[in-house]
């Protein structure tokens, strides 16, 4: 779900070349769920091994990140701690969309509508402990940080980035602005090209940098924070009624501080929350400043995981591995030099 306000940020396209040897902080929940809703048969079926336990995730994280890290990306993947109460509601509206694309789906299946199960399948399909907890260690063996946050991994993201430790943050999603995020990148992927209902469309990484969001918009931080919450966030979904994000932005600009921006709305009535709750999720979010840890490679571990427990092909993992090492001595010629 999360913060919807694409309409109204700037953004600029940004090459692969411009991102060699930086750093970027992924949103792992965020990530590894769209692996797994993505990386499916055309049936909508994900992919299994022979024990039919769904191996969507590792395949994504494997591939995919392999082939970023041969271009010459850091990458830091940071994993949810507790989530606040107040996302209660978003949790409950994920849920009953997922039962209506199960409902769906079965539908589909009866009418042996092949297109329609593909399609209604990406809707429900789950992250479990055990999948995370494998995608963790998989992610460490490749030598990719892992990062535990206290709260929300998308706000640990932005603070990564805050403190020097990262040099941006990779998600689709816009709450890392709302955050303070300096930079956000969304569409990081080597495909140039993404599957709609229309058909393919193109796609490329873009830049999002939140001085320059500021600057645009004329408003400062606790205004962009005043804006989300008035659009909706994971702590108030729906946000305040009739209000998308450019009249937010006209209200936030005319009213200029957090409480004359709300205190109209809580005098009609139009506040089913208390604005000041999410105001401080975002102004003081739950994050640690703790050092990040880069892990070594493990070829034997990596193999186990996927060739010894998962069935993946030894052939195509050795190949990959091949790559890895390739990346690992570009990085020690460059120390050496």
């Amino acid at each position: 779900m999360g913060l919807q306000i694409g309409d109204i940020v700037p953004r600029k396209e940004v090459k692969f070349e411009e991102l060699r040897g930086k750093v970027i902080a992924v949103d792992a929940f965020n990530a590894i769920y769209q692996f797994l809703s993505s990386i499916r048969q055309p049936d909508g079926t994900p992919l299994m091994d022979s024990k039919q336990r769904v191996t969507s995730h590792l395949s994504g994280l494997f591939y995919r990140n392999i082939a970023l890290l041969a271009e010459g990306i850091k990458l830091i993947y940071v994993f949810d701690g507790e989530y606040h109460v107040l996302k209660e509601k978003t949790h409950e509206k994920r849920q009953e969309a997922k039962e209506s694309m199960k409902d769906k789906y079965e539908q589909a299946k009866e009418e042996e509508d092949f297109e329609a199960m593909g399609r209604y399948s990406r809707g429900f399909m789950k992250l479990n402990a055990e999948m995370l907890a494998e995608s963790r260690e998989l992610l460490e063996a490749m030598g990719i940080a892992v990062y535990q946050a206290p709260g929300e991994g998308e706000m640990q993201c932005a603070e990564l980035v805050k403190s020097g430790q990262a040099f941006a943050v990779a998600s689709q999603d816009y709450d890392t602005l709302a955050v303070g995020g300096k930079r956000l990148i969304q569409n990081l992927t080597l495909s140039r090209k993404k599957k709609t209902r229309s058909g393919y469309i193109f796609i490329a990484p873009e830049m999002i940098e939140y001085e320059k969001v500021l600057n645009e918009l004329g408003i400062d931080g606790d205004q962009l924070i005043s804006l989300a919450i008035l659009v909706g966030t994971d702590f108030n979904p729906g946000g305040v009624k009739g209000i998308g994000p450019k009249k937010a932005l006209s209200l936030v600009k005319e009213k200029k501080y957090p409480v004359a921006i709300f205190k109209e709305l809580e005098e009609q009535g139009r506040l089913d929350f208390k604005w000041q709750e999410v105001f401080e999720i975002f102004k003081k979010p739950n994050v640690t400043r703790e050092k990040v840890s880069m892990p070594k490679i493990s070829e034997a571990k990596i193999r186990e995981i996927l060739v010894e427990r998962h069935d993946f092909s030894l052939e195509r993992v050795n190949n990959q591995l091949d790559k890895l090492k390739g990346v690992k001595e570009q990085a020690k010629q460059k120390t050496l030099f």
